[in-house]
């Protein structure tokens, strides 16, 4: 059956076995989200990219189960388990019915949209206790993590090709992004990262990698009691280790981007008075311009699509990023030549 189908299916009401008075729909890269009243369902989109391909049903399956595994350690109940959408006979669908298996999607209980971090920023609704007790909740998971460290060097080599790929996308792209200063941001994001080379194996060696979240920015928090972080990164497990601090200074860097710079500082002094092991500020900044420029490409990537949705959208977001990433770098800057005798 079409994909096209499936998604038709299950954007009526009647098609759940819980009963819902509507259904949301919203689209990602890569799935598509179904919010019934109580619940939301995620099915895997058919796609090959360099980085992921799901075209086969194995490997869907795959992924719901493993996105279901990974979310269960950070979610608490929120996860419910992976259904499958079958096609009976008569040729009609049926969630998690009888019949042959035509796709798979994780089930989760519906979390409040009013509090997701980002659109507790935009409402200007976040307080300093809910800050502390998120960081909190990071720190005790963090500190179960640390219990089996990755003690490889996929983390660094992860920095490092993503670094050079972020060069490869955001320069194919350059005309669009009218960035005057984009080539020289790249460069000096490359010596950065080359320059704390020895740091980042000092800390690999020291046990400070683990496996995070890998996508920890404010969509994916909600402030509830406690805390529920979700949609942990589940498509590639080299993709998964992290310095801890790289993790939380980019949750941190995020909520700066829409409109709360205190969120992040405030995080990282939590973090430090929990566990302690912060890298030196000039790493720590390196890594939030590798994690800003990754988000430009990631944005400015959406244009590769064959029929690209909102172009213009994910051009001024990319931007956005890259403006992010040179102020950083030219106020450094600024304040080293200040500090000169």
């Amino acid at each position: 059956m079409r994909f096209t189908d499936k998604v038709d299916f299950l954007k009526y009401p009647s098609s759940y076995p819980r009963p819902t008075t509507d259904v949301q729909v919203k689209e990602t890269h890569t799935a598509i989200v179904f919010l019934t009243d109580d619940r939301a369902y995620k099915m895997k989109k058919p796609v090959r990219f360099a980085y992921l391909d799901t075209m086969e049903l194995d490997a869907r399956e795959h992924l719901c189960r493993e996105e279901f595994r990974l979310n269960s350690q950070l979610s608490g109940d929120t996860y419910l388990g992976v259904v499958p959408l079958n096609i009976g006979t008569d040729g009609r669908f049926a969630l998690n019915g009888s019949g042959k298996i035509s796709d798979w999607l994780v089930e989760m209980k519906r979390l409040p949209d009013a509090h997701f971090l980002n659109n507790r920023i935009a409402s200007k609704n976040v307080s300093q206790n809910e800050i502390r007790g998120l960081a909190a909740y990071l720190s005790e998971f963090y500190l179960k993590q640390l219990r089996d460290p990755v003690r490889t060097q996929i983390y660094l080599d992860h920095l490092i090709r993503e670094s050079l790929v972020n060069d490869q996308h955001l320069l194919a792209m350059r005309a669009k992004l009218n960035c005057p200063l984009l080539e020289s941001v790249l460069k000096t994001a490359h010596s950065r990262l080359h320059d704390h080379m020895p740091e980042i194996k000092d800390r690999i060696s020291k046990g400070l990698i683990v496996e995070g979240h890998g996508d920890l920015r404010p969509e994916h928090v909600c402030l509830v009691t406690p805390p529920v972080l979700f949609d942990r990164l589940e498509f590639d497990p080299n993709m998964l280790p992290i310095d801890i601090y790289d993790e939380v200074n980019y949750l941190g860097l995020e909520c700066q981007h829409a409109g709360a710079a205190w969120i992040g500082p405030l995080l990282l002094r939590q973090l430090d008075n929990r566990l302690g092991h912060a890298p030196s500020p000039g790493l720590l900044e390196t890594y939030g311009v590798f994690r800003i420029l990754l988000r430009a490409r990631l944005a400015i990537d959406h244009l590769l699509d064959p029929h690209p949705s909102t172009p213009e959208k994910w051009i001024e977001q990319s931007r956005s990023y890259v403006r992010a990433a040179t102020d950083v770098i030219c106020l450094n800057q600024t304040d080293a030549s200040q500090s000169l005798p």
